[in-house]
């Protein structure tokens, strides 16, 4: 039996109604969430993201600022830039789109942005929390990730999660967020042996290893769940995940599609976090 799509799209669509109810209800009182989104250079990947998010902002009722420098802006300049954005009280999140131009320290500008507007979750002290199960800033994809296996009312607790790759941004949170819904965790990564032996074993199997087609059905245990964060390009232009997906689709009891899988969650977090900002702003202007 072929497996359920576990469709982000949907899912993110029915919490972006529910963000924008909220967004309806601050702004009675007064409150506009706003997001600023910080481009530098041209990279037409992080172009189509960045636009991706100022139309769903728009959408939802959220205030967007884009902020586009060239590549050559130094890394004083930009952090000068965060820092001014620190201080307005308008904007309840930052985010810089990654990646940036080598002559840019990524972790410098990362803290620099505070970390009450940190609305992408990497910030070291809103890692650090969420590490101790404190409340913080999650990352954007991880959260989206464990929304959509708690939207099929999937169980975690218990459950055996393996996840290949291990960025900062995806693999390492994604572990860390299971781990704190009481799951087992295995990390798995380019100098993991025997990998095919450690996937198999998976209950819930997250592929984030950048490699098109890169888990084919002989790694996924039968009845696994299958999340797919890869989005990779093929040289017919067509875009597949790192899951070969009509081989897990016959395997897995559940998986998310490349397109419209993951990558709408993303979204739709980044927004849910903003809203977040905006309210915690409120009630701390209140006392």
């Amino acid at each position: 039996m072929a497996a359920e799509i576990i469709s982000g799209k949907e899912l993110a669509q029915a919490k972006r109604n529910e963000i924008k109810n909220e967004v309806n209800t601050l702004a009675e009182k007064g409150i506009i969430p706003g997001l600023a989104v910080l481009l530098v250079g041209n990279n037409p990947a992080s172009r189509s993201y960045v636009s991706a998010k100022a139309k769903t902002s728009k959408e939802l009722g959220i205030h967007s600022i884009l902020l586009e420098y060239p590549d050559t802006i130094t890394e004083e300049h930009l952090l000068s830039e965060i820092d001014r954005l620190n201080q307005d009280d308008s904007i309840h999140g930052i985010l810089v789109q990654l990646p940036l131009p080598q002559s840019i320290n990524e972790l410098a500008i990362i803290e620099k942005i505070s970390p009450t507007k940190d609305v992408d979750g990497f910030h070291p002290i809103n890692i650090g929390r969420m590490m101790i199960g404190q409340e913080s800033f999650l990352p954007c994809t991880p959260f989206g990730i464990v929304e959509m296996v708690k939207s099929k009312e999937l169980s975690i607790e218990g459950k055996h999660v393996v996840v290949v790759g291990r960025s900062n941004i995806v693999g390492k949170p994604v572990g860390q967020l299971f781990l704190n819904e009481n799951a087992t965790v295995t990390y798995c990564h380019s100098r993991t042996q025997d990998l095919k032996e450690i996937t198999r074993q998976a209950d819930i199997l997250v592929a984030a290893v950048g490699k098109a087609n890169f888990i084919t059905g002989d790694y996924i245990k039968e009845g696994a769940v299958v999340i797919d964060v890869g989005v990779n390009r093929l040289e017919t232009g067509k875009l597949c995940g790192d899951v070969l997906f009509e081989e897990g689709l016959e395997k897995a009891s559940y998986i998310t599609p490349v397109p419209g899988g993951v990558g709408p969650m993303t979204i739709t977090m980044l927004l849910h976090n903003t809203v977040e900002s905006a309210k915690k702003s409120a009630a701390l202007s209140r006392k």
